[in-house]
Order: C-alpha cells, then sequence, then structure tokens
C-alpha cells in the first residue's frame, strides 16, 4: 500500500489530477458561456425578427401619409391659387362696374367714338409693311378678326 499512497501524493498525479479538475471547470463554464450566447443569440434574433415586422407593417402606412401629405400640399398650393384668381376677377369686376373704365376699354378696344367726334387710328408705318395676316390674333382689331373667320368658313364649304 506504501506504492499506492507514495503515488497518490506524488507530484505528478497532483498536477495531473489539478489538470483535470480544471479542464473539467472550464468545460463547464465554456458550455455556459456557449448557452449564454446561444440565448443571446436567440433574444438578438427574436429582435430582429420583432423590428423588421414593425418595419415591414409600418412601410405602408407611412408611405400612405407621406403620399398624403404631399397631395394636401398641392391642393392648398391650388386652393391659394384659385383665391387669387377669385380676387383678380372680384378686381376686374370692381373695374367694370365703373362707367369711365368702361367706356375707356369700349373706346380703346372696339375703336369706338362718342357723337360728334372723329374717330382716327394711327397707323405705324412699321406695322404698315406688315400684311394682316402676318399680325397675330391679338394685335388686330377684333372685326378684322370676325371677317377672317367669315371668310376661313365660307372658303371650307368650296
Amino acid at each position: 500500500m506504501a506504492v499506492k499512497d507514495r503515488d497518490r501524493f506524488s507530484t505528478a498525479t497532483r498536477i495531473r489530477l489539478l489538470g483535470e479538475q480544471t479542464a473539467a471547470r472550464v468545460y463547464r463554464s465554456q458550455t455556459k458561456r456557449q448557452a449564454r450566447r446561444s440565448r443571446l443569440t436567440g433574444r438578438a434574433a427574436l429582435l430582429a425578427l420583432v423590428m423588421c415586422s414593425l418595419i415591414v407593417a409600418l412601410a405602408y402606412p407611412m408611405r400612405e401619409y407621406v403620399s398624403q401629405r404631399a397631395e394636401i400640399d398641392d391642393l392648398q398650393r391650388e386652393q391659394q391659387q384659385a383665391r387669387q384668381r377669385v380676387e383678380r376677377l372680384r378686381d376686374q369686376k370692381a373695374r367694370w362696374q365703373d362707367d369711365a373704365y368702361a367706356e375707356q376699354q369700349i373706346r380703346q378696344r372696339l375703336h369706338y367714338v362718342m357723337p360728334g367726334e372723329t374717330g382716327f387710328i394711327v397707323v405705324d408705318p412699321h406695322a404698315a409693311k406688315q400684311s394682316h395676316a402676318d399680325l397675330g390674333a391679338a394685335d388686330r382689331p377684333w372685326y378684322s378678326n370676325v371677317w377672317d373667320g367669315v371668310d376661313k368658313a365660307d372658303a371650307s364649304d368650296q
């Protein structure tokens, strides 16, 4: 038995025994770390899955919200333009209700003269070189446009 006791308390046996114990502790701690890591990885995967689901679930409503905000902005801009147009038309209506303005516009646009007045049309020498066909419809008197319309209607019948 003395050999066994000596072997039991020998340095080599003690070192081997310590190595085995240390290896067992290291193995246990590694398995615990791996278990913790796998739990964290599972948690991270679940968190990533939840985040992706939220992003996918919120993507369409967010896109709709942004497009509706853009549409609202467009409609507000159109509404503002319509208000400005209404304001201009009201101003124009108020001017036309003034007899002096209406008379001025009738004289200017239709070349009317008051009884007892003599009407003159001053022709620009540069404009006289151009024919009536070269002038735009807005640059000619209204009666020329009417007469041209009659001529064109008559020519299309033939």
